[in-house]
Protein backbone atom coordinates (compact mmCIF):
# COMPACT_ATOMS: atom_id res chain seq x y z
CA UNK A 1 0.00 0.00 0.00
CA UNK A 2 1.42 3.35 -1.00
CA UNK A 3 1.55 6.48 1.14
CA UNK A 4 -1.11 8.15 -1.02
CA UNK A 5 -3.57 5.31 -0.41
CA UNK A 6 -3.86 6.39 3.20
CA UNK A 7 -5.44 9.69 2.16
CA UNK A 8 -7.86 8.21 -0.36
CA UNK A 9 -11.38 7.88 0.86
CA UNK A 10 -12.94 4.53 0.30
CA UNK A 11 -16.05 4.77 -1.76
CA UNK A 12 -19.31 3.68 -0.19
CA UNK A 13 -20.57 0.27 -1.37
CA UNK A 14 -23.37 0.56 -3.87
CA UNK A 15 -26.43 -1.58 -3.29
CA UNK A 16 -27.82 -3.12 -6.44
CA UNK A 17 -31.44 -4.23 -6.57
CA UNK A 18 -33.44 -5.84 -9.33
CA UNK A 19 -36.28 -3.77 -10.69
CA UNK A 20 -39.80 -5.04 -11.17
CA UNK A 21 -39.32 -5.16 -14.92
CA UNK A 22 -35.84 -6.67 -14.89
CA UNK A 23 -34.59 -9.55 -16.94
CA UNK A 24 -35.18 -12.19 -14.27
CA UNK A 25 -38.73 -10.98 -13.68
CA UNK A 26 -39.51 -11.10 -17.37
CA UNK A 27 -38.10 -14.62 -17.67
CA UNK A 28 -40.14 -15.85 -14.72
CA UNK A 29 -43.30 -14.18 -16.08
CA UNK A 30 -42.69 -15.64 -19.52
CA UNK A 31 -42.15 -19.11 -18.11
CA UNK A 32 -45.25 -18.85 -15.96
CA UNK A 33 -47.28 -17.71 -18.96
CA UNK A 34 -45.91 -20.59 -21.00
CA UNK A 35 -46.69 -23.22 -18.37
CA UNK A 36 -50.17 -21.91 -17.65
CA UNK A 37 -50.95 -21.63 -21.34
CA UNK A 38 -49.80 -25.14 -22.09
CA UNK A 39 -52.51 -26.82 -20.05
CA UNK A 40 -55.91 -26.33 -18.47
CA UNK A 41 -57.95 -28.17 -15.88
CA UNK A 42 -60.86 -28.70 -18.28
CA UNK A 43 -58.98 -29.86 -21.37
CA UNK A 44 -60.24 -33.42 -21.06
CA UNK A 45 -63.90 -32.61 -20.54
CA UNK A 46 -66.40 -33.37 -23.25
CA UNK A 47 -67.37 -29.69 -23.58
CA UNK A 48 -63.83 -28.54 -24.31
CA UNK A 49 -63.13 -31.41 -26.68
CA UNK A 50 -66.36 -30.74 -28.60
CA UNK A 51 -65.31 -27.13 -29.15
CA UNK A 52 -61.80 -28.22 -30.13
CA UNK A 53 -63.28 -30.64 -32.65
CA UNK A 54 -65.25 -27.79 -34.24
CA UNK A 55 -62.03 -25.76 -34.60
CA UNK A 56 -60.20 -28.76 -35.99
CA UNK A 57 -62.88 -29.62 -38.52
CA UNK A 58 -63.26 -26.04 -39.77
CA UNK A 59 -59.52 -25.59 -40.29
CA UNK A 60 -59.24 -28.97 -42.01
CA UNK A 61 -61.89 -27.79 -44.51
CA UNK A 62 -60.36 -24.33 -45.01
CA UNK A 63 -59.30 -23.14 -48.47
CA UNK A 64 -55.56 -22.38 -48.55
CA UNK A 65 -54.32 -20.35 -51.53
CA UNK A 66 -50.72 -19.46 -52.30
CA UNK A 67 -48.88 -22.47 -50.87
CA UNK A 68 -48.94 -26.26 -50.82
CA UNK A 69 -47.15 -26.60 -47.47
CA UNK A 70 -50.26 -26.09 -45.36
CA UNK A 71 -51.96 -29.43 -45.95
CA UNK A 72 -55.29 -30.32 -44.38
CA UNK A 73 -53.48 -32.46 -41.82
CA UNK A 74 -51.30 -29.50 -40.86
CA UNK A 75 -54.31 -27.20 -40.65
CA UNK A 76 -56.05 -29.63 -38.27
CA UNK A 77 -52.90 -29.75 -36.12
CA UNK A 78 -52.78 -25.95 -36.10
CA UNK A 79 -56.37 -25.71 -34.91
CA UNK A 80 -56.00 -28.30 -32.17
CA UNK A 81 -52.74 -26.86 -30.88
CA UNK A 82 -54.11 -23.31 -30.91
CA UNK A 83 -57.29 -24.36 -29.09
CA UNK A 84 -55.53 -26.28 -26.32
CA UNK A 85 -52.25 -24.39 -26.08
CA UNK A 86 -52.87 -21.01 -27.68
CA UNK A 87 -49.91 -21.54 -30.02
CA UNK A 88 -48.92 -23.68 -32.98
CA UNK A 89 -45.32 -23.97 -34.16
CA UNK A 90 -43.96 -25.74 -37.24
CA UNK A 91 -40.44 -26.08 -38.59
CA UNK A 92 -40.29 -25.25 -42.30
CA UNK A 93 -38.33 -27.93 -44.17
CA UNK A 94 -37.94 -29.02 -47.78
CA UNK A 95 -40.31 -31.92 -47.14
CA UNK A 96 -42.99 -29.76 -45.57
CA UNK A 97 -43.98 -28.52 -42.14
CA UNK A 98 -42.83 -30.47 -39.08
CA UNK A 99 -44.84 -29.81 -35.89
CA UNK A 100 -42.87 -28.99 -32.74
CA UNK A 101 -43.78 -30.60 -29.44
CA UNK A 102 -41.96 -28.09 -27.25
CA UNK A 103 -39.81 -25.06 -27.87
CA UNK A 104 -37.82 -22.27 -26.33
CA UNK A 105 -37.23 -18.96 -28.06
CA UNK A 106 -35.06 -15.89 -28.04
CA UNK A 107 -36.50 -12.44 -28.75
CA UNK A 108 -35.42 -8.95 -29.67
CA UNK A 109 -37.88 -6.11 -28.99
CA UNK A 110 -40.52 -8.75 -28.29
CA UNK A 111 -40.06 -10.36 -31.72
CA UNK A 112 -38.69 -13.93 -31.85
CA UNK A 113 -35.28 -14.24 -33.50
CA UNK A 114 -34.28 -17.88 -32.83
CA UNK A 115 -35.89 -21.09 -31.59
CA UNK A 116 -34.75 -24.28 -29.93
CA UNK A 117 -37.32 -26.91 -30.96
CA UNK A 118 -38.16 -30.42 -29.83
CA UNK A 119 -39.47 -32.51 -32.71
CA UNK A 120 -41.37 -35.75 -32.15
CA UNK A 121 -40.17 -39.07 -33.57
CA UNK A 122 -41.31 -42.62 -32.97
CA UNK A 123 -38.03 -43.65 -31.36
CA UNK A 124 -37.65 -40.46 -29.34
CA UNK A 125 -37.59 -36.75 -30.04
CA UNK A 126 -34.70 -34.66 -31.26
CA UNK A 127 -33.66 -31.07 -30.64
CA UNK A 128 -33.23 -28.58 -33.49
CA UNK A 129 -32.08 -24.96 -33.47
CA UNK A 130 -33.63 -22.69 -36.09
CA UNK A 131 -33.90 -19.02 -36.92
CA UNK A 132 -37.23 -17.24 -36.78
CA UNK A 133 -37.47 -17.20 -40.58
CA UNK A 134 -37.41 -21.01 -40.56
CA UNK A 135 -40.32 -21.37 -38.16
CA UNK A 136 -44.05 -20.87 -38.64
CA UNK A 137 -45.36 -19.63 -35.30
CA UNK A 138 -49.06 -18.89 -34.71
CA UNK A 139 -50.06 -17.14 -31.48
CA UNK A 140 -53.55 -16.29 -30.24
CA UNK A 141 -54.54 -14.44 -27.08
CA UNK A 142 -51.09 -12.92 -26.69
CA UNK A 143 -50.48 -10.64 -23.72
CA UNK A 144 -48.68 -7.31 -23.87
CA UNK A 145 -46.13 -8.54 -21.32
CA UNK A 146 -45.33 -11.62 -23.44
CA UNK A 147 -46.34 -10.86 -27.04
CA UNK A 148 -44.27 -13.81 -28.26
CA UNK A 149 -46.40 -16.33 -26.32
CA UNK A 150 -50.02 -17.29 -26.90
CA UNK A 151 -52.65 -18.26 -24.35
CA UNK A 152 -55.25 -20.98 -24.61
CA UNK A 153 -58.96 -20.12 -24.33
CA UNK A 154 -59.24 -22.30 -21.22
CA UNK A 155 -56.54 -20.27 -19.52
CA UNK A 156 -58.54 -17.11 -20.16
CA UNK A 157 -61.51 -18.75 -18.40
CA UNK A 158 -59.61 -20.54 -15.64
CA UNK A 159 -62.31 -19.94 -13.02
CA UNK A 160 -65.08 -21.34 -15.20
CA UNK A 161 -62.90 -24.22 -16.37
CA UNK A 162 -62.06 -25.05 -12.76
CA UNK A 163 -65.74 -24.98 -11.82
CA UNK A 164 -66.61 -27.32 -14.68
CA UNK A 165 -63.84 -29.74 -13.73
CA UNK A 166 -64.81 -29.63 -10.04
CA UNK A 167 -68.48 -30.30 -10.72
CA UNK A 168 -67.78 -33.16 -13.11
CA UNK A 169 -65.28 -34.70 -10.67
CA UNK A 170 -67.80 -34.37 -7.83
CA UNK A 171 -70.53 -35.98 -9.91
CA UNK A 172 -68.18 -38.81 -10.86
CA UNK A 173 -67.45 -39.45 -7.17
CA UNK A 174 -71.15 -39.33 -6.33
CA UNK A 175 -72.08 -41.88 -8.99
CA UNK A 176 -69.14 -44.06 -7.94
CA UNK A 177 -69.50 -44.02 -4.17
CA UNK A 178 -72.99 -42.80 -3.26
CA UNK A 179 -75.67 -45.44 -2.54
CA UNK A 180 -77.85 -44.40 -5.49
CA UNK A 181 -81.08 -46.43 -5.62
CA UNK A 182 -80.47 -47.95 -2.20
CA UNK A 183 -83.03 -47.92 0.59
CA UNK A 184 -83.31 -48.84 4.25
CA UNK A 185 -86.32 -51.02 5.09
CA UNK A 186 -87.22 -51.51 8.76
CA UNK A 187 -87.34 -55.16 9.80
CA UNK A 188 -88.33 -56.87 13.05
CA UNK A 189 -85.74 -57.94 15.53
CA UNK A 190 -84.05 -61.08 14.25
CA UNK A 191 -80.64 -62.58 13.91
CA UNK A 192 -78.14 -61.30 11.40
CA UNK A 193 -78.46 -64.49 9.35
CA UNK A 194 -82.22 -64.10 9.06
CA UNK A 195 -81.86 -60.44 8.11
CA UNK A 196 -79.36 -61.30 5.37
CA UNK A 197 -81.66 -64.03 4.03
CA UNK A 198 -84.64 -61.66 4.07
CA UNK A 199 -82.64 -58.92 2.29
CA UNK A 200 -81.63 -61.37 -0.43
CA UNK A 201 -85.28 -62.17 -0.94
CA UNK A 202 -85.87 -58.67 -2.34
CA UNK A 203 -83.21 -59.09 -5.02
CA UNK A 204 -84.44 -59.77 -8.54
CA UNK A 205 -88.09 -59.73 -7.53
CA UNK A 206 -89.42 -57.08 -9.87
CA UNK A 207 -93.14 -57.38 -10.43
CA UNK A 208 -93.66 -60.00 -7.71
CA UNK A 209 -95.67 -59.73 -4.51
CA UNK A 210 -93.31 -59.78 -1.54
CA UNK A 211 -94.80 -60.91 1.77
CA UNK A 212 -92.82 -60.19 4.89
CA UNK A 213 -93.60 -60.22 8.60
CA UNK A 214 -94.83 -56.93 10.02
CA UNK A 215 -92.62 -54.94 12.35
CA UNK A 216 -95.50 -53.74 14.50
CA UNK A 217 -94.61 -55.84 17.51
CA UNK A 218 -94.57 -55.12 21.22
CA UNK A 219 -91.26 -55.45 22.96
CA UNK A 220 -89.83 -54.16 26.24
CA UNK A 221 -93.22 -53.14 27.53
CA UNK A 222 -94.36 -50.96 24.61
CA UNK A 223 -95.31 -51.01 20.90
CA UNK A 224 -92.77 -50.36 18.16
CA UNK A 225 -93.00 -47.12 16.13
CA UNK A 226 -95.71 -47.14 13.49
CA UNK A 227 -93.40 -47.31 10.45
CA UNK A 228 -94.45 -50.71 9.21
CA UNK A 229 -92.19 -51.42 6.15
CA UNK A 230 -91.80 -47.76 5.23
CA UNK A 231 -88.49 -47.53 3.26
CA UNK A 232 -85.99 -44.70 3.57
CA UNK A 233 -84.27 -43.73 0.32
CA UNK A 234 -80.48 -43.22 0.51
CA UNK A 235 -80.01 -41.56 -2.90
CA UNK A 236 -78.40 -38.11 -2.52
CA UNK A 237 -80.57 -35.12 -3.38
CA UNK A 238 -78.50 -33.43 -6.10
CA UNK A 239 -81.31 -31.08 -7.12
CA UNK A 240 -81.02 -29.02 -3.94
CA UNK A 241 -77.29 -28.47 -4.56
CA UNK A 242 -78.11 -26.82 -7.94
CA UNK A 243 -75.63 -29.11 -9.67
CA UNK A 244 -77.52 -29.03 -12.95
CA UNK A 245 -77.66 -25.24 -13.08
CA UNK A 246 -73.99 -24.84 -12.15
CA UNK A 247 -72.89 -27.46 -14.66
CA UNK A 248 -74.94 -25.84 -17.43
CA UNK A 249 -73.59 -22.38 -16.66
CA UNK A 250 -69.99 -23.63 -16.64
CA UNK A 251 -70.46 -25.46 -19.94
CA UNK A 252 -72.04 -22.43 -21.57
CA UNK A 253 -69.15 -20.24 -20.42
CA UNK A 254 -66.59 -22.70 -21.82
CA UNK A 255 -68.43 -22.73 -25.15
CA UNK A 256 -68.45 -18.93 -25.19
CA UNK A 257 -64.71 -18.77 -24.62
CA UNK A 258 -64.14 -21.00 -27.65
CA UNK A 259 -66.47 -18.82 -29.74
CA UNK A 260 -69.25 -21.43 -29.85
CA UNK A 261 -72.77 -20.28 -29.10
CA UNK A 262 -74.08 -22.37 -26.18
CA UNK A 263 -77.34 -22.93 -28.02
CA UNK A 264 -75.52 -25.16 -30.49
CA UNK A 265 -75.39 -27.94 -27.87
CA UNK A 266 -78.94 -27.41 -26.63
CA UNK A 267 -81.29 -30.34 -27.18
CA UNK A 268 -84.04 -27.96 -28.36
CA UNK A 269 -81.85 -26.26 -30.99
CA UNK A 270 -83.35 -25.90 -34.46
CA UNK A 271 -81.75 -25.53 -37.89
CA UNK A 272 -81.65 -21.71 -38.07
CA UNK A 273 -79.86 -21.46 -34.71
CA UNK A 274 -77.32 -24.09 -35.79
CA UNK A 275 -76.55 -22.07 -38.92
CA UNK A 276 -76.21 -18.88 -36.89
CA UNK A 277 -73.86 -20.65 -34.47
CA UNK A 278 -71.73 -21.79 -37.41
CA UNK A 279 -71.57 -18.25 -38.79
CA UNK A 280 -70.69 -16.82 -35.40
CA UNK A 281 -67.91 -19.37 -34.83
CA UNK A 282 -66.43 -18.99 -38.30
CA UNK A 283 -66.84 -15.22 -38.59
CA UNK A 284 -65.77 -13.97 -35.18
CA UNK A 285 -63.35 -16.67 -34.01
CA UNK A 286 -61.90 -18.93 -36.71
CA UNK A 287 -61.54 -16.52 -39.62
CA UNK A 288 -59.52 -13.97 -37.58
CA UNK A 289 -57.21 -16.81 -36.49
CA UNK A 290 -56.95 -17.89 -40.12
CA UNK A 291 -55.94 -14.35 -41.07
CA UNK A 292 -53.23 -14.38 -38.39
CA UNK A 293 -51.95 -17.65 -39.82
CA UNK A 294 -52.12 -16.21 -43.35
CA UNK A 295 -50.04 -13.21 -42.32
CA UNK A 296 -47.46 -15.42 -40.61
CA UNK A 297 -47.29 -17.82 -43.56
CA UNK A 298 -46.96 -14.96 -46.07
CA UNK A 299 -44.03 -13.51 -44.12
CA UNK A 300 -42.22 -16.83 -43.64
CA UNK A 301 -42.93 -18.55 -46.95
CA UNK A 302 -42.24 -15.53 -49.15
CA UNK A 303 -45.50 -15.72 -51.09
CA UNK A 304 -48.96 -14.25 -50.45
CA UNK A 305 -51.08 -16.81 -48.60
CA UNK A 306 -54.81 -16.54 -48.08
CA UNK A 307 -56.87 -18.88 -45.87
CA UNK A 308 -60.67 -18.88 -46.08
CA UNK A 309 -62.79 -20.66 -43.49
CA UNK A 310 -66.15 -19.08 -44.31
CA UNK A 311 -66.82 -20.63 -47.72
CA UNK A 312 -65.98 -24.31 -47.00
CA UNK A 313 -68.16 -24.48 -43.89
CA UNK A 314 -70.86 -22.41 -45.63
CA UNK A 315 -70.95 -19.98 -42.73
CA UNK A 316 -73.22 -17.52 -44.47
CA UNK A 317 -76.88 -17.00 -45.30
CA UNK A 318 -77.32 -18.96 -48.53
CA UNK A 319 -80.85 -17.69 -49.13
CA UNK A 320 -79.84 -14.09 -48.45
CA UNK A 321 -76.91 -14.37 -50.87
CA UNK A 322 -79.18 -15.78 -53.56
CA UNK A 323 -81.64 -12.92 -53.12
CA UNK A 324 -78.82 -10.38 -53.14
CA UNK A 325 -77.40 -11.88 -56.34
CA UNK A 326 -80.79 -11.73 -58.00
CA UNK A 327 -81.22 -8.10 -56.98
CA UNK A 328 -77.73 -7.20 -58.27
CA UNK A 329 -78.40 -8.83 -61.64
CA UNK A 330 -81.68 -6.97 -61.97
CA UNK A 331 -79.92 -3.71 -61.04
CA UNK A 332 -77.19 -4.29 -63.65
CA UNK A 333 -79.78 -5.13 -66.29
CA UNK A 334 -81.70 -1.98 -65.42
CA UNK A 335 -78.48 0.08 -65.63
CA UNK A 336 -77.73 -1.39 -69.03
CA UNK A 337 -81.26 -0.64 -70.16
CA UNK A 338 -80.88 2.96 -69.03
CA UNK A 339 -77.46 3.10 -70.77
CA UNK A 340 -75.62 4.24 -67.65
CA UNK A 341 -71.87 4.63 -67.93
CA UNK A 342 -69.49 2.55 -65.72
CA UNK A 343 -68.63 5.66 -63.76
CA UNK A 344 -72.28 6.29 -62.98
CA UNK A 345 -72.78 2.66 -61.95
CA UNK A 346 -69.73 2.82 -59.68
CA UNK A 347 -71.02 6.03 -58.14
CA UNK A 348 -74.29 4.28 -57.31
CA UNK A 349 -72.38 1.30 -55.88
CA UNK A 350 -70.28 3.58 -53.70
CA UNK A 351 -73.45 4.72 -51.98
CA UNK A 352 -73.88 1.20 -50.55
CA UNK A 353 -70.13 0.55 -50.10
CA UNK A 354 -69.90 -1.92 -52.99
CA UNK A 355 -67.98 0.12 -55.50
CA UNK A 356 -64.30 0.66 -56.07
CA UNK A 357 -62.54 3.07 -53.70
CA UNK A 358 -65.70 3.45 -51.65
CA UNK A 359 -63.72 4.20 -48.50
CA UNK A 360 -65.33 1.38 -46.56
CA UNK A 361 -63.26 -0.39 -43.95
Amino acid sequence: MGILDLFRRKSEPQETRSSGSGFTTQIIAARESYLRGAGGVAELTATAQSCVSLWEGAFALADVQGTDLLSRRDMALVARSAALRGEALFLITARGLVPAVDWDLRTRDGVPTAYRLSLADAGGGRAVTALAAEVLHLRIGADAATPYLGSAPLRRASLTAGLLQTIEAALAEVYENAPIGSAIVPMPEMSETDMERTARGFRGSRGRVLIRESVNVSAAGGPAPQQDWTPRDLSPDLERSMTTESLTAARDAICGVFGVLPGLFNSATTGPLIREAQRHLAGWTLQPIAMLLSEEASAKLGTPVMIDVMRPVQAYDVGGRARALSTIIEALAKAKELQLSPEEVNTALNLVNWGENDGAA
